[in-house]
């Protein structure tokens, strides 16, 4: 087979599950997890951009992680904001676009300004773009696309998928074509739940942050071999 006919994800999205387990098996901290969760993130989001990928989805916090532990919850902020202020330097070194989707709503001053200025130093890159779903929640998504439309004054008659599509935090990213979520988990949990309605879905045993370049590189020849339908 030759590369044009190899199929290959224009979107990826990855559930980063079990970065709590892994710390756990391994005698480590929970913040320890979570920054070993965003390394092999980088890694695995790297690998998949050079692979042809286009598009990659990071599940890395929902609007119900809000629950968890309040130091937890703390550890991640902190992660994410030292990324958008310092790792993005890299990335844009690296032609790589960094966006991140969400309400935002609860984030706080100083993370809404990393990510406006993060996505604001890389918004001209072309190599890929990695998107951080971040305070995301795939129902909420969809809610507040809607409200958006309501506020319009649209006639409801004349509301269309199109028009929600349209209306969603990131209109201009094509659907989902592949999702992969690890540690044995086998669920969507609310992640992409209108661009993912056609998505293959694989999901892999490891913690996440055991899922390395040769399972990608596995989860790429399992999409490769699937036929995809689309509802026909």
């Amino acid at each position: 087979m030759n590369n044009d006919e190899i199929a290959i994800p224009t979107h990826l999205g990855l559930i980063l599950d079990g970065n709590r387990r892994w710390a756990r098996d391994n005698g480590m901290t929970v913040a320890q997890g979570h920054r070993k969760g965003y390394q092999n993130l980088k890694t695995v989001a790297r690998a998949a951009l050079k692979y042809g990928v286009r598009y990659v989805s990071a599940y890395v916090f929902s609007t119900e992680n809000w629950q968890r532990d309040k130091q937890e919850v703390r550890d991640i902020m902190n992660i994410l904001k030292w990324v958008l202020r310092h790792e993005v330097k890299e990335f844009n070194k690296d032609n790589i676009r960094l966006r991140v989707i969400g309400s935002k709503a609860k984030l706080g001053a100083a993370l809404v300004t990393a990510i406006h200025d993060a996505e604001k130093l890389t918004e001209h890159n072309t190599a890929g773009t990695i998107l951080l779903c971040l305070d995301y929640g795939g129902q909420q998504e969809i809610v507040d696309a809607v409200k958006r439309i309501a506020a319009l004054g649209v006639d409801p008659s004349t509301i269309t998928a199109e028009l929600i599509a349209e209306n969603l935090y990131a209109p201009d990213v094509p659907p989902v074509d592949l999702v992969i979520r690890t540690s044995g988990e086998q669920r969507l949990s609310n992640f992409m739940t209108w661009e993912a309605a056609y998505s293959e879905l694989l999901f892999n045993e490891k913690n996440w942050p055991e899922f390395n370049e040769a399972d990608f590189a596995d989860a790429m020849a399992h999409y490769n071999n699937r036929q995809r339908r689309f509802g026909k």
